[in-house]
Formats: structure tokens, C-alpha cells, sequence
């Protein structure tokens, strides 16, 4: 199956044309890159996320597969959904799934479930496949979305995922899609988003969750968050930085209410 862009002319342009040049702005070419294990990236409007998202992405050595951990805002299909097979469509072209590295994580994972439902209209990945595209025109995917669960569900998840992934014993970029903090004045979206991204640069999926629980942070992204430490630390990783942080207001000029974007690198 062939899954259709759903947001195009929304959160990005509708033309390969206007897109290229856009993103041509927003990304930085030359950058020094890191051979980073996983990265985390905004999903919003690029006019608003997509200078944090560019300079995220630029700093970081694509691999020839991309394994890309959605969010799932509509709460729609499996909790714990992976495409193992088709196509995905953006202005840019096509990208195909990664069918070897997906069927090994469906076989190693008794959370993840097979499924297109929750996939379908849900933005969190889609926005984030022109980046990679514009930068690796042959790359592959594998789309996993997750919906919300306990901490003890995403670390098992997290686990399974890099254990299938390590069984396949190729190389690959894994990616956390999420904004941060919603619809706050910029002094209190600045302050709890610096208690999410403190966690996340301890390493700390705990620490991440219960922070997130315990001031009330809308996160929309939590899960797949704590599901890229989780897997990132089995794979290997004890370190993470921040790229850039900023919030919507620096677009809008409405700093009364925003939301905020964090670009962070783990390796």
C-alpha cells in the first residue's frame, strides 16, 4: 500500500518545488555530522518547528534506514503500531519501509502489533520524512507509532525494538518524534520543557515520565521518547545533547500562549 501525505499545504508545502526550497533554509548542508544512535525531532508546522528540526537533523549522519517512533494525537488503531510493508508518500517522492529491519522487530516484540489504522492520519512521521529525504534521497523507514501506556510498556518496547533492530545487524538512525510543552505562556512552557529536556539528557526515561506526569508537562511525545531512551541505552548510548530550543512564540510573536520544540541528539 501507498500511505498518501495527509498534511501537506498544512504543515509543509504542497509542491516538491516550494518544499525543496523551503527546507533548502531550513537545513544546514556543510554541518559537521555525528554518528548519533538517535535523534529527537518536533513535528509541528515547519514555519514554527522547522528550524529546530533542520539543525537537528543536519548534525546527525543519516544511515541508510530511519526508524522512526511516532506519537499518536488521535489515539486511533493499534496502542503500539508498526508498518512492516508500503510506501510512504510526500511531495518529495517515495520511501519505501525497511520490510528486514520491521518484520525482525515485529518477531522480537509482544507490544507492537501490526497495523495501518493508526498510521493513516496521523502527522508525527509524516512531517519528518522531507528532512530525511532532502538529505538522502535512498533512504528507508520503518514507521512505529505509539499511544499512551505505563513506563514499564515502554521500556519493554524500547528493549524489543533494539533487540529485533540488533538482529538484523545493520545500521540505522532511530528517531523520537514530539513537541513539548502546549498552549502555556513562554515563561511556563520554557520552565517545565527544561525539566523534560533535563531528564532526557540524564538519560533518565524515569525521570522523563514521572516529571512529565508529576507537573502536568503536554508533551505529546512522551511515550516515543521514553521508548528511544529506553532502546538507545540497550544499544549502547550513554549520552545525549541538546541542539536547539525555542518555542512558537519566536514566529508568532504571541508569547502568552506557545508551543515548544526541542532538538536533542543521543549517541
Amino acid at each position: 500500500m501507498i500511505r498518501r501525505p495527509v498534511v501537506a499545504g498544512q504543515f509543509y508545502p504542497q509542491t516538491e518545488i516550494s518544499l525543496r526550497k523551503m527546507l533548502s533554509g531550513l537545513l544546514d548542508t556543510a554541518s559537521e555530522k555525528q554518528d548519533a544512535i538517535g535523534i529527537i525531532m518536533p513535528h509541528a508546522g515547519y514555519v514554527y518547528s522547522g528550524h529546530v528540526a533542520g539543525l537537528t537533523i543536519s548534525k546527525v549522519a543519516l544511515k541508510k534506514t530511519v526508524i522512526i517512533l511516532g506519537t499518536n494525537h488521535a489515539a486511533a488503531g493499534e496502542r503500539f503500531s508498526i508498518m512492516t510493508e508500503g510506501i510512504w508518500a510526500t511531495p518529495m517522492g517515495e520511501v519505501k519501509i525497511d520490510v528486514e529491519i520491521a518484520e525482525s522487530i515485529l518477531k522480537e516484540s509482544a507490544l507492537l502489533k501490526k497495523d495501518t489504522i493508526a498510521h493513516m492520519y496521523e502527522h508525527s512521521i509524516e512531517v519528518e520524512l522531507p528532512f530525511i529525504q532532502y538529505l538522502k534521497n535512498d533512504i528507508k523507514i520503518v514507521p512505529i507509532v505509539i499511544s499512551q501506556g505505563s513506563l514499564a510498556e515502554y521500556r519493554k518496547l524500547g528493549e524489543e525494538i533494539a533487540s529485533g533492530f540488533q538482529k538484523v545487524g545493520r545500521s540505522g538512525l532511530f528517531m523520537a518524534s514530539t513537541d513539548m510543552t502546549h498552549y502555556e505562556s513562554e515563561e511556563v512552557a520554557k520552565q517545565k520543557d527544561r525539566l523534560a529536556i533535563d531528564a532526557i539528557l540524564a538519560m533518565d526515561e524515569e525521570k522523563l515520565f514521572n516529571a512529565v506526569k508529576q507537573e502536568n508537562i503536554s508533551m505529546c511525545g512522551v511515550a516515543p521518547t521514553c521508548a528511544l531512551i529506553s532502546l538507545c541505552k540497550k544499544l549502547g548510548a550513554t549520552k545525549s545533547g541538546l541542539v536547539k530550543y525555542q518555542t512558537s512564540g519566536d514566529t508568532s510573536g504571541d508569547y502568552s500562549s506557545v508551543v515548544g520544540y526541542a532538538g536533542m541528539i543521543i549517541w
